[in-house]
């Protein structure tokens, strides 16, 4: 067993330190040698603790429009509502069986019905609003409901909602709630907020443990139906617990403020982001905007009016802040200056892009922008393990949080990683063969990535992310294909044509891309006007032929065959939400794209074909 440890940064995080068991049957568990602190008993005792302490500090803050001033809550007016909610839901006798289902994006609506239901120990579930907004079947939305039998379900507005709520109207007895007050022919939530609080909140608040059930969240459901993932107190209060012994500037300040869009149906945006203000007594601006075409806008422009003080994003976020701050000298000094560091998804964000941000950082402020990451899923809520140093690179995924242990076993030539603590969940909803499955004799969730340690001989200085060990494939040379790893080498590789890649040639000889392209960029390259349709212009002889550049590229900073493509191909239809090819988040999943798009991989295989594009 060894016991080592690495360099903090500024101040704002603990030292890593880990330890690594090295088992006979070759299997090795990484631990944090600090045990996890004391929790809370429930995400209520927080709201409970800043409404005392710090009645007046804005909790949430939302506006209809970059036009309008931000409509803020304070944490004693977020309690009072939750307390009146509380009771409505307590009169409509919801529980477990018959829960609160939201169907729409963030809100403080949203955050208050939510925080009501666990605050009387009702679960909530957060469905993706692309299940209802941009779903043209609402199969897998049908399917949810169906399984939740929820006994009242919200919608920011009817308008919107009417096909979905249509769709859905025959697999419940739900009342239907809508954030907007014109809505006449439905509940107000406003009027729900307005219930006269009751004794039973009280009673039932104290009643909540650290095994009740908060809430529900569904994974992607890209291979099936979606599962719901049980989501327990214990879960949300020991991740923030374990986050603030990681990220140690919260204990010792109260100025957190969040700028975020990562929607709350995801676990990264509701257990990581949304419970780091609410444990943290922060402040939470919802992002009206996202990373998308006609949607960034309104996220520069949300940041120009608050500027927060950690910024969260997804790769593709980043892509689109690094063009909006090299074109915006005001904004690119607030931010560098401002910002005490950035957090990334670390499995995903290309090299490239990190690349481009510490650059900036250096010619905006004279040092880098710490650049930190963490790793989880839904169903450790999120938080596994935590990258509180500067790493050297992009990817490095952290150490094991206090309070959880990775089990790291051989699986071919990678090694699959297991999580077992506090934080991991109990289970799927109503799926007890689902369960069993997802679980190791010794009760090491089987999360299904791979990862690899940054340096065997000194285990603090993290992991790395090695892929999904069920998305990895052998090419007829027997050579295996990282995907993962390749994904992001081929992102930075095509930048900025590539929006996402999904890896192709099973079975075959050589590597080849499935390409999503950035359309907005190639018509750039090609020099075409915004008018120009899709086809004109992924077909250009310009994009093409920086395409091939970019192959030829990847080529020459691979060793082998299996860590380059040898073709590509353009897609022109865009993921999607249906078929399971991507979340709302934007990741897109691979074996979902191969299986829905075999006609297009037959294209990209057909040595005839002169659609795809070559080395």
């Amino acid at each position: 067993m060894t016991v080592a440890s690495h360099g903090d940064v500024a101040g704002l995080f603990a030292t890593p330190r880990t330890v690594a068991e090295h088992r006979p049957d070759g299997s090795i568990v990484l631990c944090s040698p600090e045990p996890l602190g004391e929790t809370a008993r429930c995400t209520g005792d927080w709201l409970e603790q800043w409404a005392q302490q710090r009645p007046d500090a804005i909790f949430l803050a939302e506006r209809g429009n970059v036009e309008m001033p931000w409509i803020t809550v304070t944490y004693a007016q977020a309690l009072r509502k939750v307390r009146a909610a509380g009771s409505w839901i307590l009169a409509q006798g919801l529980s477990a069986d018959r829960p609160v289902a939201i169907l729409s994006d963030n809100s403080i609506d949203h955050a208050l019905l939510a925080l009501a239901a666990q605050h009387v120990g009702v679960p909530s579930a957060a469905i993706s609003p692309a299940y209802s907004l941009m779903s043209k079947d609402f199969d897998k939305l049908k399917s949810m409901i169906a399984l939740l039998d929820p006994g009242a379900i919200y919608v920011s507005a009817l308008q919107p909602f009417a096909p979905a709520l249509a769709a859905i109207e025959p697999l419940h007895n739900a009342q239907i709630i809508s954030g907007n007050a014109d809505d006449t022919e439905v509940l107000a939530f406003r009027a729900i907020a307005a219930t006269p609080e009751t004794p039973d909140v009280a009673r039932a608040f104290a009643a909540v443990t650290l095994d009740t059930i908060a809430k529900f969240l569904f994974t992607s459901g890209s291979t099936g139906t979606p599962k719901a993932v049980i989501n327990t107190q214990r879960m949300l209060t020991s991740s923030q617990q374990a986050k603030a012994q990681t990220w140690t500037f919260l204990e010792r300040s109260r100025d957190l403020v969040i700028l975020d869009w990562l929607p709350w149906s995801h676990t990264f945006g509701a257990n990581h982001n949304f419970n780091l203000v609410l444990r943290n007594g922060g402040a939470l601006y919802i992002d009206g905007g996202k990373p998308a075409p006609g949607l960034f806008a309104t996220s520069l422009a949300n940041l120009r009016s608050v500027m927060p003080t950690v910024y969260f994003n997804v790769p593709r976020g980043f892509d689109m802040l690094i063009a909006a701050l090299r074109s915006d000298e005001e904004l690119r000094r607030r931010f560098f200056g401002e910002v005490k560091f950035a957090f990334y998804a670390g499995a995903a964000l290309p090299q490239n892009l990190w690349d481009a941000l510490e650059e900036l950082s250096l010619e905006t402020v004279g040092r880098k922008l710490p650049m930190v990451s963490a790793w989880g899923s839904t169903e450790t809520s999120p938080l596994a393990t935590d990258c509180h140093f500067l790493a050297e690179r992009s990817g490095n995924i952290g150490v094991p949080i206090p309070g959880t242990e990775l089990k790291l076993v051989t699986s071919g030539d990678k090694l699959e990683v297991r999580v077992r603590g506090p934080n991991v969940t109990p289970g799927y909803w109503k799926a007890p063969e689902l369960t069993r499955q997802a679980f190791d004799a010794e009760g090491f969730y089987l999360i299904g990535d791979a990862v690899k340690l940054a340096d065997s001989a000194r285990p603090e200085r993290g992991l790395f992310f090695d892929g999904r060990v069920a998305e990895d494939f052998k090419l007829n040379s027997g050579t295996w294909v990282s995907v993962g790893g390749l994904r992001v080498a081929g992102i930075a590789a095509l930048a900025p044509l590539a929006q996402d890649i999904v890896v192709a040639g099973h079975g075959g000889d050589e590597v080849r891309f499935l390409v999503f392209p950035n359309i907005v960029a190639c018509r750039a390259v090609a020099g075409l006007p915004e008018t120009a349709a899709a086809s004109d212009v992924l077909a250009h002889d310009k994009v093409r032929a920086a395409i091939a550049q970019g192959l030829a590229k990847l080529k020459q900073q691979s060793g082998n065959s299996s860590g380059h493509a040898t073709r590509a191909l353009l897609l022109a239809e865009p993921p999607s939400v249906d078929g399971g090819e991507i979340t709302d988040k934007g990741y897109i999943n691979q074996r979902a794209v191969l299986t829905r798009r075999a006609e297009a991989v037959a294209r990209l295989n057909d040595d005839a074909s002169g659609e795809w594009i070559g080395l």
